[in-house]
Order: C-alpha cells, then structure tokens, then sequence
C-alpha cells in the first residue's frame, strides 16, 4: 500500500494550464503503475490517464488526449499531469491512483489519494 498527496490544482481560465503533482510514500514507487483520474460534478468517476512503472508506457483517454501529459520521477516518488487548453468539461476533482499492476487501476486493489479540485472557468 501506498499513501498519496495530491497538489496543484485550483481555478483556471478556460484555454489555461495547470500542473498537478502526486507523492508517493514507500520505497517501491517505481514497482508501481500510476494513474489520474476525474470526477466531474455529478458523475462518475472516470480514467484520464496512466503510466508504467518504468515511465515509459503512457495511455489517455480521448477526451484529454494532445493536451494533458502524465509523467513521474521515480527518484522523487512523484506523477505528474500536465494540463494544458484546459476547458470547462475538464472541470472535476482530480485524482491520483496507485497499482502494481497498470490493467488494474481503478479497482479494489488501488490506492487513491484525497483528490484535488480542478476548476475551469468559460
């Protein structure tokens, strides 16, 4: 098990950018796959994006894909998510995901931190 920090987030202009941040307790963070997802106001909580415990292997989901970028330093025990063109539907709390095995995130056996709040303004 791991525990996990989200920051960064916060209000933005539409079109904006913003860069989140995730740490990571433990020794093994690069044993690790990562992941960021969302919960917009309203709905369920959705996939945005992942990555391998190496960092070399990254998915997105459609909806965020050209404009947000995941990435982590294994030294620092940190995933990134860079967001970029932000829009009003990318408003959602916004959070952090941890699992041995990257198929997996999301379910019973992932780890989640707080969440951060992302909010776009039109």
């Amino acid at each position: 098990q791991v525990q996990l920090v989200e920051s960064g987030g916060g209000l933005v202009q539409g079109g904006g950018s913003l860069r989140l941040s995730c740490a990571a307790s433990g020794r093994t963070f690069s044993g690790y796959a990562m992941g960021w997802f969302r919960q917009p106001p309203g709905k369920e909580r959705e996939l945005v994006a992942t990555i391998s415990g190496s960092g070399l292997t990254a998915y997105y989901a459609d909806s965020v894909k050209g404009r947000f970028t995941i990435s982590r330093d294994n030294t620092l025990n940190t995933v990134y998510q860079q967001m970029n063109s932000l829009k009003p539907e990318d408003t959602a709390v916004y959070y952090c995901a941890a699992d041995r095995n990257r198929i997996a995130l999301g379910t019973s056996t992932t780890d989640w931190g707080q969440g951060t709040q992302v909010t776009v303004s039109s």
